[in-house]
């Protein structure tokens, strides 16, 4: 598990929207002071619902790494879900005067590129296998055709 290239993308990502779950998004002036809104405050509840299926996906993907093509499904999934939130969070970021963003509104953006290449790792680690196990059969046969 751990020697493969996907496994790194995928801890990569997993570390990044973690630190994505406990850093505050922006800070927003009030009259009181200075107020932080997190990540899951965002849009009411739906962007810490997303923020929530988007973690499950990515550490699911982790931890399915003896069925390749269900690791390489999930890390595509979850990789079109974290560029939907990079979209959601750039219209955001447009959209609004008021708020600042930090610099942590780039995470889905790297998480969706680590998602992709750990699913293009887990698809030459299927190429691989299946031309072994052709290779085997052929053996098995006797022949060299």
């Amino acid at each position: 598990m751990w020697q493969r290239i996907q496994t790194l993308y995928l801890l990569i990502s997993a570390g990044l929207l973690a630190a994505l779950c406990f850093s505050p998004a922006y800070k927003l002036a009030t009259p009181d002071g200075l107020l932080e809104v997190s990540y899951w405050q965002l849009e009411k509840p739906f962007f810490g619902i997303l923020l929530g299926i988007l973690c499950f996906l990515v550490v699911l993907a982790l931890v399915v790494y003896k069925s390749r093509i269900l690791q390489m499904r999930l890390a595509v999934l979850s990789g079109i879900i974290a560029l939907g939130m990079q979209a959601w969070l750039g219209w955001m970021y447009f959209s609004f005067e008021g708020p600042v963003f930090r610099w942590t509104v780039i995470f889905p953006l790297v998480v969706c590129i680590c998602n992709l290449l750990a699913a293009r790792g887990c698809f030459q680690d299927q190429l691989m296998v299946e031309s072994a196990y052709r290779v085997r059969e052929r053996r098995k046969r006797g022949g060299k055709k």
